[in-house]
């Protein structure tokens, strides 16, 4: 087992994570550092990865929580994974799903013609469909993204952490990330 590959999902001193796109985690070097300056609490442990050195010995933690609340952002992030999340990793001109490699960003009102670079202008798009609309407005070309572009909220992007995503998540983690997801009937 490689002990590169393990990471510790990190909680807000509510036990929310402290951010879900991208989910918020440590690296072991991160994790051990912090647990050793007490600067969070441990919450679960990896059962199968202890860390020794000559002074001491610990089980890896797998979730740890901060001891201090750190107050979340009420907008989340202006980041790329974001906007694919928010737009569901589809072209909003040709509404195809897409890798994020055959994924491009369109400023709806190009730069050039006084666009700015934000959630309100920014959508993703294939390189066919940004290669045709160009320089161009959407009026210009009759080509308009399905979904307006905008701030998404965070329960939003908290769906990016879908049930397809649930097998990818360490089992000590999944009542932190899901604790306050609806519950299914």
């Amino acid at each position: 087992m490689l002990l590169d590959s393990k990471r510790t999902l990190l909680l807000n001193a509510d036990y929310r994570p402290l951010t879900t796109m991208p989910l918020s985690t440590f690296s072991w070097q991160e994790t051990v550092t912090s647990v050793l300056s007490e600067r969070v609490n441990v919450v679960e442990e990896y059962e199968e990865v202890l860390i020794r050195s000559q002074n001491f010995e610990m089980f890896l933690p797998s979730v740890v929580s901060l001891k201090q609340y750190i107050k979340i952002q009420d907008q989340p992030k202006f980041t790329r994974l974001n906007i694919f999340v928010r737009d569901n990793f589809t072209c909003q001109y040709c509404l195809k799903r897409l890798p994020t490699t055959k994924l491009t960003f369109d400023h709806v009102i190009p730069m050039s013609r006084g666009g700015t670079t934000g959630w309100e202008n920014i959508t993703t798009a294939c390189n066919k469909c940004n290669t045709k609309k160009g320089n161009k407005l959407c009026s210009e070309i009759k080509m308009w993204p399905k979904n307006k572009p905008h701030t998404p909220d965070h329960k939003m992007l908290k769906k990016g952490i879908s049930k397809s995503r649930h097998k990818e998540l360490h089992r000590t983690w999944l009542d932190y990330v899901y604790w306050d997801s609806d519950l299914e009937e």
